[in-house]
């Protein structure tokens, strides 16, 4: 930055050498024998005598060259004629603002009394050579350019007012600084030109817009623009902004699609002008920033022929006069446009002053006469008139918005404080040097303009507005800002709109207002443009960003099962609480249905009633053996072992109740001990029955000491020997660490299932291996028995139940392994019930045949002689001798 800084002043002073050279070396007194071509736009334009003298260049009208859309802008040759010229209307409004402040002051008895204050305002021409031939012209004289000699005189201005541009301020800084004159820019606040080791002599009075950025970028938040182009001329003001709307714009994710830099010096704007404005015209972007100043963006006027940028926002400031055309239908039409405006109070007199304002009012002002004639279009009157004025009668009021505006503009603003600023330094000026007594009474106050530095530092007052004004660029307050709305009506009536307002240095929320329903965007445009790079992801969708590419060009992807996002371009999507799932669009959480099998629920009542039937149905079985209990079938099948199998096949089928419904810390306690200490009961009882089968037939010696283990004592000895072991498992089970109801968020996406956890692993499968053991033995005992004899043999139907039983076991447990929730209850008690039903059905199903169907063969001698009971056919495969003696020696309870 500082080689740029560097480099730029090289080439200004440069620049100022070259001219100087080229300057015609003539005396005072040959300036009134002869005068330069086209010497009314060298000398002052516009003048008044006083006593103390300020000079101002102002931005009046612009020299054209050939073509001027074809070349440099604002550049002059003195050989194509005074009339090679065209005005810059709405600039004239600062020099009524000059009269004014000046008429306003000389009319104030205690500011400078005795003492007028006249002025002298020339031209200012956006060209290097010729702004530097105005200020030397300022400083030698009238109509003469002789450096380092001034034949002034008296009319030597005290101090300058200039630089609507910070490049014309540098330029005029470069020479006047020489002299010490004081130069007040009344132009946008530059930060480079507050450097006093440069421009020692250089105040500017413009707010700061360090915040202007942030002001823009908040526009583009309201309207959720995130994809805009940026054009800023080539200079260290327009540098600085860029780097300031960067910054803020990546803060709040906006994206620059491209930056434009427009070159401020006239020898090459045709070098890019033709190839800038199609590249604007040619980009998609629809919201475009607009930073620089009038004379610099005026190419954006007279690059091109005429277009209308359709679906296109410009947002710029009121450092670009968007209004001003030197011709009527001179480019393009920014209708639509925002501009960020400095917010100044009214001028009390002003609006009346220009109300009052005509040629003949000033019939000494020639610069008023023609701008008079050239902005009511009536030049040919008044070359065929010779003197006559034309339109006398004609208001500035009523003159269109591109050719003069009668609210005070932000420079106009500038301009008047400028004014007070040097009276009041000029009044304070003279107070020290009348104490002092440097002045006699009579004499003319000799002032140096030099002298007036200390005073203009330390000025500080409150205009006429209320606002306080100071030069000091350290004490620069930050600008406020109206934006307004640029508008062009189809009778080319054009109007500024106040319709925001951005006010730094309020708080947070209430800095930013805007009013959407006041803005219009376009003649073909109800509404704001969508200015994204891609559309933005709705809720239930992730920002993926694309590789290589900026930030606001990125791709939409659902978000994952189980995660949710509610925003708009979200980057990552959040999961839902435990208790809630996404819904179908993903977009929030609801809560999920709490569920678990309810005896209300169709599969629940089934089963319930499905036990209820199979425990009904055991009891009647268990009914039915005990009324028979003195038949032959029933006592030769063991009346303990019997009702105790009954028994707890009953509890097997009740018990599966317990596992329907919500569980609770009882159930859950509760369930699988029962569950596992009557199935342990009811295959135990089966084990015994098959182990008295196995001994009836192999203890066949009379007084056998065997036969005490054919003792009912015995079977129902181990009977409870096995449900004792299962019962101290299950105590282990409960004491170190029991089942206990917990909810399972996990299993499925939308539910949240109570269950029970059966909190031991171990003690569940501990409890589960022990009946299977049971089981298998009983199984294989009755496998080996199945060839004995049938009279006495249960052990074929204890075999095929006991090849149910453990059927049904063996699959129920990798399906309980790979079931979860409602289901793994539903295995449990189908796998209950069914191996419940498959012993009661095996096993006493084929007696209650034989007891209520066929009574015939309830007798003792089908019980001890099978093939009786069939009509003796065939013989029973024991001898005789042998099948009465088993008859006569085994138990039959």
């Amino acid at each position: 930055m500082f080689r740029m800084m560097l480099a730029a002043i090289q080439r200004k002073l440069f620049q100022m050498i070259t001219v100087l050279v080229m300057l015609p070396q003539l005396s005072c007194s040959a300036h009134k024998a002869e005068k330069l071509h086209c010497f009314s736009k060298t000398s002052p334009s516009l003048s008044r005598d006083g006593d103390l003298v300020i000079g101002s260049f102002l931005t009046l009208y612009s020299v054209e060259v050939g073509n001027i859309r074809g070349a440099g802008l604002f550049r002059s040759h003195p050989d194509k004629g005074c009339r090679d010229y065209k005005w810059m209307h709405r600039n004239y409004q600062q020099v009524l603002a000059l009269v004014f402040a000046v008429e306003e002051i000389n009319r104030d008895p205690d500011l400078l009394p005795n003492t007028s204050l006249g002025f002298h305002i020339y031209n200012a021409y956006h060209s290097d050579e010729r702004t530097l031939e105005s200020s030397l012209q300022c400083l030698s004289g009238q109509g003469q350019l002789i450096p380092n000699y001034n034949c002034l005189g008296q009319d030597q201005p005290v101090a300058l007012i200039g630089g609507a541009t910070s490049a014309l301020s540098i330029q005029m800084g470069t020479l006047v600084e020489l002299y010490k004159v004081p130069q007040i820019s009344f132009g946008p606040f530059d930060s480079l030109l507050s450097d006093k080791a440069q421009f020692p002599s250089l105040y500017q009075l413009a707010h700061r817009d360090s915040f202007l950025s942030r002001g823009m970028v908040q526009l583009m938040l309201h309207f959720e623009w995130t994809w805009v182009g940026l054009a800023t001329t080539d200079d260290m003001r327009g540098e600085e902004f860029f780097w300031n709307l960067r910054g803020d714009m990546v803060k709040n994710g906006i994206c620059l699609a491209f930056t434009e830099k427009i070159l401020v010096s006239e020898r090459r704007h045709s070098e890019s002008q033709d190839m800038f404005i199609i590249r604007i015209l040619e980009s998609s972007v629809k919201v475009i920033i607009i930073h620089g100043d009038t004379d610099s963006l005026m190419i954006l006027r007279y690059s091109q022929p005429i277009h209308v940028y359709l679906g296109k926002v410009w947002i710029t400031t009121s450092h670009w006069d968007i209004t001003m055309r030197p011709q009527r239908n001179d480019g393009y039409a920014f209708h639509g446009a925002l501009s960020f405006s400095h917010m100044s109070n009214e001028i009390p007199g002003f609006k009346s002053f220009l109300r009052t304002v005509n040629p003949v009012q000033y019939p000494e002002d020639i610069l008023l006469k023609e701008f008079w004639c050239s902005a009511f279009k009536d030049q040919e009157k008044l070359e065929n008139q010779g003197q006559n004025t034309c339109s006398p009668n004609a208001s500035l009021e009523a003159l269109p918005l591109h050719i003069f505006d009668m609210t005070m503009s932000g420079l106009s603003y500038t301009i008047y404080n400028a004014v007070h600023a040097v009276a009041r330094a000029l009044h304070e000026m003279l107070l020290v040097t009348s104490k002092r007594g440097s002045v006699r009474h009579g004499e003319i106050w000799a002032l140096q303009p030099w002298q007036l530095h200390s005073f203009l530092r330390n000025i500080q007052f409150n205009n006429s507005a209320g606002e306080e004004v100071f030069l000091d660029d350290t004490r620069s307050s930050e600008a406020q800002y109206d934006i307004m709305n640029y508008l062009i009506f189809i009778n080319d009536t054009e109007l500024l709109v106040k319709v925001g307002q951005f006010i730094p240095s309020a708080p947070v929320g209430l800095d930013f207002t805007i009013s959407k329903e006041a803005i219009v965007w376009g003649w073909f445009e109800s509404k704001a443009p969508h200015a994204v790079c891609t559309n933005s992801c709705g809720p239930g969708f992730r920002k993926l960003p694309r590789e290589g590419e900026p930030i606001c060009c990125f791709d939409c992807s659902l978000c994952p099962e189980g995660e949710v996002s509610k925003q708009i371009n979200e980057k990552h999507c959040t999961k839902c609480p435990e208790d809630e799932y996404p819904n179908k669009e993903r977009d929030h959480c609801i809560p999920k249905d709490i569920t678990y099998l309810d005896f209300k629920e169709p599969l629940g009542m089934t089963l319930t009633c499905v036990a209820l039937f199979f425990s009904v149905l055991t009891a009647l079985i268990l009914w039915v053996f005990v009324k028979f209990r003195v038949t032959p079938i029933v006592k030769a099948n063991n009346l303990t072992l019997s009702y105790t199998l009954l028994f707890s096949l009953t509890f097997c089928f009740l018990c599966s109740l317990l596992f329907i419904g919500r569980p609770t810390t009882a159930t859950c306690l509760l369930r699988q001990t029962i569950f596992g200490v009557v199935f342990t009961v009811a295959v135990s009882s089966i084990l015994a029955k098959t182990i008295m089968v196995v001994l009836a037939f192999k203890v066949t010696i009379p007084a056998s000491r065997g036969k005490i283990w054919l003792q009912p004592r015995v079977s129902n000895f181990f009977v409870l020997l096995c449900s004792g072991v299962q019962a101290i498992l299950c105590g282990s089970w409960l004491g170190i660490s029991p089942p206990f109801p917990d909810t399972d968020t996990h299993s499925q996406p939308n539910q949240i299932i109570i269950e029970c956890n059966e909190g031991s692993v171990l003690g569940f499968y501990s409890v589960l291996g022990y009946i299977g053991l049971l089981a298998l033995g009983s199984f294989t005992v009755a496998f080996m028995a199945r060839s004995l004899p049938d009279t006495f043999n249960e052990a074929k139907f204890i075999t095929f139940s006991m090849l149910v039983f453990c059927s049904v076991w063996v699959s129920f447990l990798p399906t309980y392994q790979s079931t979860k929730g409602k289901a793994m209850v539903v295995v449990e008690i189908f796998s209950i019930l069914a191996s419940s039903a498959g012993l009661l059905g095996c096993i006493f199903m084929p007696k209650c045949y034989v007891i209520l169907l066929r009574p015939e063969k309830n007798t003792q001698e089908c019980i001890r002689n099978k093939s009786d009971c069939k009509g003796g056919k065939h013989a029973s495969r024991l001898p005789q001798g042998q099948r009465l003696h088993k008859t006569k020696e085994m138990p039959l309870k």
